[in-house]
Parts: structure tokens; sequence; C-alpha cells
């Protein structure tokens, strides 16, 4: 070693350079020969890792290995071996120049902690990879956990960074940031909620990746993609991504359809506003007519003879038809909707299904349909309650009941 470091100032000296622009030549010389063998050890190493790490994944069952490839965990493992060479030789090149040893020093201990850094994350990012794979953390939002640690990493890096440019102990530099936490606090504000909301998030189970969520007040209407430290990202069925604060899931309220979707169909609530003017009584002509409909002429030869049996029985007038029991076309119309709706290929028959009337508008007297879709997709589900709708606005006639449409009346 001592004779290469002495050969290339021997040289220049004894082609008739100064001895002072010899040293500087001899260290430029010795630093290219560094360069070189830095380069080729990289490139060398890691070609050899990257080959057995590329064998070893091609036998193992488990995609953990092929991932830490993915994430160039042996490729920043490989810069290790120059590093250490450049610790190793730059005493050597620099032999002459000791006043630069130290500058030297500092930005390779520098590099040492950027590189460790480096690997770790990449290594980090592995198991983040890997544990996503995995069907039971899947919808847990392992992108929050992985940034904490990163954080934390990344802060100790750079004060470890700081301590080495000011020269200061690791200690100390700490026991001085301290007095700084304040600050440090209010910087990292942000950080700190989404990593408490995170956790809470997590620990109650209120969201998972992969969630159907609604959240008004950021325009969200869509699927989890992503819980990270700062943000979740929705996904919305237009397309878009909504960004919410993480630390807006336990600060402001939102709708979770997950329980929709692990129930055995979607919720169908919608209503129709009656004409209260068409309501009326139904007389046996009436009566006879709508018996014509199959899904109630069972239901009608019964009650009409439970109605006569008990009108009858009280000898009541029915001159006028207020007296006594009667049906009424709206009575009718509930019933065969409700039969219709029990009898409906899609509605979920062991989930509640019932027509009610709601309390009377200036508009009519809206009439609810409350059932549930077997088919929870989303396309589906509109197509059912589309089909519902339809069979019902036509059905309306049938029973003398008229559809109350915005003025449409005028005039009469």
């Amino acid at each position: 070693m001592d004779k290469l470091q002495c050969f290339f100032y021997d040289y220049f000296v004894s082609i008739g350079v100064s001895e002072i622009s010899a040293k500087y030549f001899n260290m430029l010389s010795l630093l290219v020969i560094l360069l070189v063998i830095t380069y080729i050890a990289d490139k060398i190493t890691r070609r050899i890792l990257i080959s057995f790490f590329g064998k070893f994944s091609e036998r193992t069952k488990t995609n953990f290995d092929d991932l830490l490839v993915n994430n160039r965990a042996p490729r920043n493992i490989a810069h290790l071996v120059p590093l250490i060479i450049t610790i190793k030789l730059f005493p050597v090149v620099f032999k002459d120049f000791p006043q630069f040893e130290i500058y030297i020093l500092i930005v390779l201990k520098v590099a040492t902690i950027v590189l460790t850094l480096w690997i770790i994350r990449s290594v980090l990012k592995t198991f983040e990879a890997y544990f996503k794979t995995l069907p039971r953390l899947k919808d847990k939002p392992i992108d929050s956990y992985i940034q904490v640690v990163m954080l934390f990493l990344w802060i100790i890096g750079v004060a470890s960074i700081l301590a080495i440019l000011i020269d200061l102990s690791f200690l100390k530099f700490f026991t001085t940031l301290g007095a700084a936490s304040a600050v440090l606090l209010l910087i990292f504000k942000d950080t700190i909620l989404g990593f408490v909301a995170s956790i809470q998030v997590a620990i109650n189970d209120s969201v998972r990746i992969g969630d159907w969520i609604t959240m008004e007040k950021y325009g969200a209407d869509g699927d989890v993609i992503e819980i990270n430290l700062s943000t979740v990202q929705v996904q919305n069925f237009d397309m878009t991504i909504t960004n919410i604060p993480t630390y807006a899931l336990i600060s402001d309220s939102f709708k979770n359809w997950r329980g929709m979707q692990a129930s055995g169909g979607r919720r169908i609530k919608r209503s129709i506003i009656l004409k209260a003017k068409s309501i009326k009584y139904l007389n046996d002509k009436d009566i006879e007519k709508l018996k014509k409909i199959e899904l109630i002429t069972t239901y009608l030869n019964q009650r009409q003879k439970d109605i006569n049996a008990f009108n009858e029985g009280k000898n009541v007038d029915k001159s006028v038809m207020i007296n006594g029991r009667n049906m009424t076309n709206l009575g009718v119309f509930r019933k065969y909707l409700q039969t219709y709706i029990e009898q409906h290929s899609a509605v979920n028959k062991d989930m509640f299904i019932m027509v009610r009337q709601l309390a009377p508008t200036p508009q009519g007297l809206p009439l609810e349909i409350y059932c549930f879709s077997s088919d929870k997709r989303w396309e589906n589900y509109e197509y059912i309650m589309s089909d519902l709708f339809d069979h019902t606005l036509a059905a309306v006639p049938y029973f003398d009941l008229e559809i109350y449409e915005l003025n449409a009346g005028i005039g009469e």
C-alpha cells in the first residue's frame, strides 16, 4: 500500500513536476483509482446479490423475497461494499492532505447514515407489501404503521447527521432539541394527529381498506383504497379520488356502508306521492273489477266476506258508504304492493318488507316501499329498485289512484 501511495508521487517528481504539484497529482490519481475500484465493486456486488436473490426467490414458496427484489433491498445492500472500501482506503488517498480527511470523514459518516436509512426503508416497504398480501391484514392501515416507523427513523437519522455536522454528541444534541419540542409538536401536529387517528381507527375497526364510506363534508362517496398517516384516500364512484385527513375520521361524522355489505341485502326505501282526492271507498262494483287482479283475488274474496258479515251482523245502513266497515282503493293497493314485493325474486324474503303510509304533505299522501334487495351490487340494486317502481307507478291507475305531479293539475 505504501508503494502505491508513493508510486505516482515518485513518477511525477521524476518527470520534473514540483513536489507540491506532485502531491496533488498523486492524490487525484489515487482518487481516480479509488472511484474505479468502488464502481467495479458496486457493480459486481449488486449483480451477485440480485442474482442470488432472484434464484433464491424462484425456489421458495413465499413471495417475501420477491418483494425484497422489487423494493430494491439487494441493490441498496450492495452499496455497503463500496462504502466500506471507501472508508478503508480514503486515508491512503489523502495521506498528504490530512486537513481534507476531517471533511471526507464527515461526508462518509453522513453517507453511511443515509444508506442505512435507505436499506431499512426498502425492508420496511417489503414488509408493507407482504402484509398487504395476508388476508387477515389486507384491510388494516399498514401504511400508517410503516410511515410512523420511518418517521422516527428519519428523525433519528437527520438528528444524527446534524449532530455530526456541528460536531456535537448525539445525546447532547437531543437534550438541546428537547427545548424546541413545542415547535416540533407544532410542525408535526398533523402527523401526530394522523398517527393517533390511525391507531384508533385500527383498534375500533371503524374503517378498513375496501370499505364504502360517505363523508359529505369532503365530498367523498366511494371505496377506501389507502389509509396512511396524513390522509385516507377514497375512490369515488365517478372514479375521482378524494383525500380526507386521517384525524377527520375520529373528529367528524361519516357513514360506513360495511354493515349493509355484510348483511343479506341492501335497503330500498323510496316513496311515491298519491293525490289525496283520489282516495275513496270501494263499492261492490269496484271490488269485482279489482278481483281480476290475480295477486289479490283471494284477499278480496276473504276480506269482502268478513266485511259483509260484520256489517250484516251490526245491521249497518250501507246507503251511506262511510257507515260500517269498508275497503279503500288505497288499502287494497297497499296490500297488492306488499304481496307483489313479497313474491319478487330479487327481494330478500328473510329481511324486513313493508309498504306504509307516511305523514300527509301539502302535495299528497306518500306511500313508501321498504324492503331489501338480495343483490347488493350498486348497478343491480338500482335495476331492482327501478323495476319495483316501474311496476308500482304503472299499477296506480288500476286502483283509481293518481300520482301527484307538480303543476299537472293547474285549472282542475
